[in-house]
């Protein structure tokens, strides 16, 4: 069965370009031309990854990846001209799983799709539950519980989260946990891995500023901490 692309832009000759190659791979592929019509569909269709615009009228990309992140793992790719590393960061701490800027190949956003849908379908190799302080960790289930309570987390975070927790103490650096949890390291840069840290903190730990689980070796990367 083919996997389903939401593709998301205002632009009715970008959707074209993208969806005629896309589909001549073999993907099925539906289109959004407004925020507001794309959470509509995604919440219809269930697709495996969205390709998303950042400048969008009315409601940009950013708005419709958090308002998606509540409820949702999809896997999402911000699509957008701002090359600071500044906005980078803003997009991949919105929710996004990846970023590509404009202009593109159509090779390449063909190979960051395959890496998200690969990051989604990677079967994990730690145990089933790891319990870690009042964290619960289902390495089958994707899911993660804290207090009891299940903690939503992006495809890449949960691979970060478990990377760490199934090792505690042991120190790894940020080029490690790109290969180890994204294993795409070839289409990201080591800097990513800290905005994803960044969100993964707010979500599990009591005191950002005093991370009790994931915690940070300065000079070298990040370790699991706290049992």
């Amino acid at each position: 069965m083919a996997e389903h692309i939401l593709l998301v832009d205002d632009e009715e000759k970008v959707l074209e370009f993208m969806s005629s190659f896309l589909q001549g791979e073999g993907y099925h592929i539906t289109t959004a031309h407004t925020g507001i019509e794309a959470l509509a569909i995604a919440k219809q269709t269930k697709p495996a990854v969205i390709v998303l615009d950042w400048m969008m009228p009315r409601m940009n990309g950013l708005d419709v990846c958090r308002e998606l992140r509540k409820n949702s793992k999809v896997g999402i790719i911000m699509v957008t001209a701002k090359s600071d590393e500044i906005d980078k960061i803003i997009g991949l701490e919105s929710g996004a799983d990846d970023y590509i800027i404009k202009p593109f190949s159509l090779r390449e956003l063909l190979a960051r799709i395959r890496a998200v849908i690969r990051r989604l379908n990677d079967s994990p190799s730690a145990e089933d539950h790891l319990v870690r302080g009042d964290l619960i960790i289902s390495a089958s289930q994707y899911r993660v519980w804290k207090q009891g309570v299940e903690v939503e987390m992006t495809p890449t975070e949960f691979k970060l989260l478990l990377t760490l927790a199934a090792k505690p103490g042991i120190v790894y650096s940020r080029l490690q946990l790109l290969n180890a949890a994204l294993d795409d390291d070839f289409i990201n840069v080591e800097r990513t891995v800290d905005a994803h840290i960044s969100r993964l903190r707010k979500k599990i730990e009591d005191d950002i500023t005093n991370p009790k689980y994931i915690q940070t070796v300065y000079g070298f990367g990040y370790r699991f901490g706290g049992v």
